[in-house]
């Protein structure tokens, strides 16, 4: 605790993290009810809108070319503050075209945030650290979520949707200009690599990233959209539910770094792919809100899971690899993160069952790749095995 607490990167991380991501779901908590009752979108362009948000994740490889003009932790702060300007302006426009276009502004801050954050992130702290890093910033950020879903909760009362959206944007980007002012970089860190890198050997960090992206999406704007949607649920009530999967988010991420440090990233990677099976066809078949709303908690909390991608790569890449290879699976991440919003809006069109069916095919195929998961970790406790037997 003492020890990251120590290094200048931890605090820095954790201020823009918190603020980014928090800001991320202050955004989210608001975009469909908005959508919905001010744009007046249907599933279809709901589908599009997601979409147009993750294209900037697709682009986010650009980031290791920003580095030739921005240290990379002054390309974080930017980034933050491009993400607050998004969102300030979400509210101002009310057409399906400026909604596209402020949901790609917010975007591109994010997930120029996101890239460089996961980066910075195994380059400044072990791979005993990292996970705990990642585990804990996840939970401070929980907590951040929960004062934010009850700020809007308030603010529902007495603010409309424009307002709403200007202040949260504010906030955002006035944390952003103040880091500008830190300077937390390491001058002992070795050289990352400022050029794309695919290497044939970080293959199965590719295929799960790319994997990722499809539950990921399943998750943010089908299982949301199917609370709002089918069964009609408000936005004070969204932001109810979203408050409670914060809440369970700090209390249960100390455990997920843990478990990554004691059993692995397969053993937990598994368990996260095997979950979303269950969940998928359940969101599928069940026909009681209640029942869908646990399912939705439950989907939030494997959902932190995935932090066990960085960890693996921080286990298996070369050090200088690390920035890049970062950015490439971020990448791929949003290549079917890309794809599936229009494709599931489409099918939601023909019957809102599908998405979560297509689901369930992809998580089976996360469950089989998760499988040739191998670490130094794996390999140490065979031979521990192997040599208890003898």
């Amino acid at each position: 605790m003492d020890l990251l607490r120590s290094n200048p990167m931890y605090r820095y991380l954790m201020i823009l993290g918190i603020c980014a991501n928090a800001g991320l779901q202050g955004w989210t908590s608001l975009f469909t009810n908005y959508a919905k009752e001010i744009v007046g979108v249907n599933g279809f362009q709901l589908g599009v809108s997601q979409a147009v948000r993750e294209i900037p994740g697709f682009l986010s490889v650009a980031a290791i070319f920003l580095l030739f003009f921005f240290k990379e932790h002054r390309l974080s702060s930017w980034a933050v503050i491009l993400l607050g300007i998004g969102t300030a302006f979400t509210g101002i426009f009310t057409s399906f075209t400026g909604l596209l276009a402020t949901t790609f502004t917010m975007s591109v801050g994010f997930h120029f945030f996101e890239t460089t954050n996961k980066s910075l992130t195994v380059q400044y702290f072990n791979t005993t650290e990292s996970p705990v890093v990642f585990a804990r910033m996840r939970g401070y950020t929980a907590l951040a979520n929960i004062a934010v879903g009850f700020a809007i909760w308030l603010m529902s009362f007495m603010l409309p949707y424009m307002q709403m959206f200007l202040l949260l944007g504010l906030i955002i980007s006035l944390t952003g200009i103040s880091m500008l002012f830190s300077n937390p970089a390491g001058k002992e860190m070795p050289h990352q690599h400022k050029k794309l890198i695919i290497k044939k050997k970080y293959w199965l960090f590719y295929m799960l990233n790319f994997l990722s992206g499809t539950r990921r999406q399943i998750f943010t704007v089908f299982a949301i959209f199917l609370l709002v949607e089918q069964y009609q649920l408000s936005l004070r009530v969204v932001t109810g539910i979203y408050v409670i999967n914060y809440a369970l988010t700090y209390l249960l991420n100390p455990q997920i770094s843990r478990a990554l440090n004691k059993y692995g990233e397969r053993i937990v990677l598994s368990l996260e792919s095997a979950s979303l099976i269950v969940l998928f066809l359940g969101y599928a078949f069940i026909n009681n809100v209640w029942v869908i709303i646990g399912l939705f908690v439950m989907d939030s909390i494997f959902f932190n899971f995935s932090i066990g991608l960085n960890t693996y790569l921080q286990k298996t890449a070369d050090p200088e690899d690390l920035g890049p290879s970062t950015a490439v699976g971020f990448t791929i991440n949003h290549i079917s993160a890309v794809i599936i919003p229009v494709f599931g809006g489409a099918l939601w069109m023909l019957n809102w069952r599908l998405p979560f069916l297509v689901g369930t095919g992809f998580a089976i195929l996360s469950l089989y790749f998760t499988q040739l998961i191998t670490t130094d970790y794996h390999e140490k406790r065979a031979l521990s095995f192997i040599a208890r037997l003898r």
